[in-house]
């Protein structure tokens, strides 16, 4: 048992989360619905994995402010809204061109008779207040990833100023050193987590396909099939970026494999935040970049989700006989770019973005409710490509600076 235990430790991360997917696809296949048994396990690494998002965030970013200039905190800060807002662009003007190359939903017929009940939008102002919370300990446990930000960055730059005072340097010292002390004890049971991460990805995966079966994937087949194209094009356009800023494109995928399958598994980028970090810590990326730009990350920069709006936005025209025109593109990828940020981290996202481009655009909701029948396989790929496109802009951004600092010096 201890033999067999300890080849299961050494073994690859990867490899053991390649059979988990493997084998987990065949249990959901031949045992279906009742695979549901596993459900317990799955449950489990979601919660391991948001258990850690609070330290994490917290921890690393203070530290992370603490080991630069608060003038290279601002400009790193302003690559990474510019990168998240364009990259956001970028991927819906994709998911447009590749629907109206292959115009999914056409032939196809909408019950007009069903109704479907669209979440309430909290609106932009809402979202941009919530970044400052009203009560440290709610954004804590909601968990306000925003809120957990500002505070971080608000306790970091505390510390650091403290550090910098003749009358406060030992006790910022001191205060220092107990942050980054919980800092490596999180990122230690990081490491013990992660090898449960192919156990838990088995039972999700199993549960998954146990549930939605074939029906679903064929019966809207090339709604999926288009959405996934114009996912693979995004990840195309990120090997490009970095490779025109000098990333090693093979360490990238190297390192961020783990957190791009378990957000593919998952559909939660925020719940595999603790892997995206721990994949930017693998790649040796600045802690103050990563501790800002991830967490950010994955509550307002969604491509996958904005390739969704622009996929989805397509099919809906094509399925009551009324193709978008030039006009009607344009104001999806502005409203389309605005919604993918103004309604980030809010339950039913994703149906939220695509409700309000629907609505601007004269779109039938029934077909936001038809699109609903194949969420989880549409959100599967749409949560992993957040979480590539994440990473890669950080690592991009992270190249930038090191450029910058080797221009300084010479």
């Amino acid at each position: 048992m201890k033999r067999l235990w300890r080849g299961y430790i050494e073994a690859s991360l990867m490899v053991k989360i390649t059979i988990a997917l493997a084998l987990g696809v065949l249990a959901g296949l031949i045992f279906g619905e009742d695979i549901a048994v596993l459900a317990p396990f799955g449950d489990l690494l979601l919660r391991l994995l948001q258990f850690l998002i609070v330290p994490l965030i917290l921890f690393t970013l203070i530290v992370g402010v603490n080991q630069a200039k608060l003038g290279d905190l601002g400009r790193m800060g302003g690559k990474v809204f510019i990168y998240y807002i364009v990259s956001s662009a970028f991927a819906i003007a994709v998911g447009i061109t590749v629907a109206s190359i292959f115009n999914p939903g056409t032939g196809m017929t909408l019950n007009t008779s069903e109704e479907f009940e669209v979440p309430e939008d909290p609106g932009t102002i809402s979202v941009l207040l919530s970044i400052v919370p009203d009560n440290i300990i709610a954004a804590f446990s909601e968990p306000n990833l925003l809120g957990i930000i500002f505070t971080a960055l608000a306790f970091g730059i505390a510390i650091s100023v403290l550090r910098s005072s003749e009358a406060n340097k030992e006790l910022g010292e001191t205060v220092y050193n107990v942050v980054n002390g919980l800092n490596e004890a999180t990122l230690t049971i990081m490491k013990a987590v992660i090898q449960y991460v192919p156990i838990g990805i088995f039972a999700i995966i199993a549960e998954v396909v146990g549930n939605q079966g074939a029906d679903t994937l064929v019966e809207l087949g090339s709604m999926v099939g288009v959405l996934y194209i114009a996912l693979i094009v995004q990840v195309m356009f990120y090997i490009l970026f970095m490779a025109i800023f000098k990333v090693n494109v093979k360490e990238f995928f190297r390192h961020g494999r783990t957190p791009m399958i378990t957000a593919f598994v998952t559909q939660s980028s925020s719940g595999t935040l603790p892997l995206t970090l721990n994949a930017a810590h693998g790649l040796n990326l600045q802690k103050s970049l990563y501790g800002f730009s991830l967490p950010l990350g994955a509550t307002a920069n969604m491509d996958g989700a904005a390739i969704r709006i622009a996929v989805s936005a397509v099919f809906a025209a094509n399925v009551i006989g009324d193709p978008l025109s030039f006009t009607e593109i344009l104001q999806v990828v502005l409203i389309g770019t605005l919604a993918s940020v103004g309604t980030a981290g809010v339950p039913g996202a994703g149906i939220i973005m695509i409700a309000t481009v629907f609505a601007q655009l004269g779109l039938p909701m029934q077909a936001v409710g038809l699109l609903t029948a194949i969420d989880v396989l549409v959100g599967m790929g749409c949560t992993s490509l957040n979480v590539t496109g994440d990473l890669a802009g950080t690592c991009v951004i992270n190249k930038t600076e090191k450029t910058r600092k080797t221009e300084q010096v010479s």
